[in-house]
């Protein structure tokens, strides 16, 4: 199982936010790339990150950040956050991405998931995020009414990389996953699930661990990393057992 250390930008800086409001920032490093390079020495081979900025204006606002932090580490890392025509896709895979992070767009353009799973396999991961089960768009700022199950299995044969479950509700919250809605996720479609949201403790790492039965793929975590809650040595020597 794989651990994702998270870095969300915000005016360049990495932040994290309760809720996904972005009027309740924690700014935690003015240096991004730098960031990244403490997550690399821990020994993490992916690095998570969103463009937050990004995600409501819907268009990248970070890219110089995502840039330096592509120029610095030898990490595989995968974005979300305003990416949402073709273009910018194979825009972000050609500065060396290793996938792309579509999540509004698979509710707005399904079919352009489709063409992007298609034109760059292995390279393009779906973001769902919930709210009380249904699922939220534009940086999480608008509510919709479909359901996160019936969202996976619209692109069940689409050829996703991975699908990212973010339960809203606990994100920055340090309340622990949602265990229950993501393994329900995970035995809903074959699409492998990464786990996102709430994860604030070891303790929380060893319960996905003890209830996963080889569904999860890996576990983001963003504020518990920062909060030393979590270190992300050990996090990753931890997850790599689940192997």
């Amino acid at each position: 199982m794989i651990f994702f250390p998270a870095i969300d930008l915000k005016a360049g800086q990495c932040v994290r936010l309760v809720h996904g409001d972005m009027n309740q920032v924690t700014v935690f490093n003015d240096n991004p790339a730098a960031q990244a390079q403490i997550f690399a020495d821990a020994g993490c081979t992916w690095l998570h990150m969103v463009d937050l900025d990004g995600a409501f204006a819907g268009k990248p606002e970070n890219a110089d950040a995502v840039t330096a932090v592509l120029s610095n580490v030898d990490i595989k890392v995968e974005l979300g956050g305003g990416i949402r025509d073709m273009k910018t896709i194979e825009s972000w895979l050609d500065r060396g991405l290793a996938r792309v992070i579509l999540g509004t767009v698979a509710v707005r353009d399904p079919a352009l998931v489709r063409e992007a799973c298609k034109a760059f396999p292995g390279q393009v991961a779906l973001g769902i995020d919930a709210r009380d089960g249904f699922v939220a768009v534009e940086g999480w700022a608008e509510a919709t009414t479909l359901k996160t199950i019936d969202l996976a299995r619209q692109f069940e044969d689409a050829g996703a990389a991975a699908l990212i479950y973010t339960d809203i509700g606990r994100d920055g919250a340090m309340g622990g996953p949602n265990l229950e809605a993501t393994l329900a996720l995970a035995d809903a479609v074959a699409i492998p699930v990464i786990l996102s949201g709430g994860v604030s403790s070891m303790d929380d790492l060893r319960a996905v661990m003890a209830a996963d039965h080889g569904k999860l793929e890996g576990v983001i975590s963003g504020r518990a990393v920062y909060d030393g809650r979590i270190d992300p040595a050990a996090a990753v020597a931890l997850l790599a057992e689940a192997a």
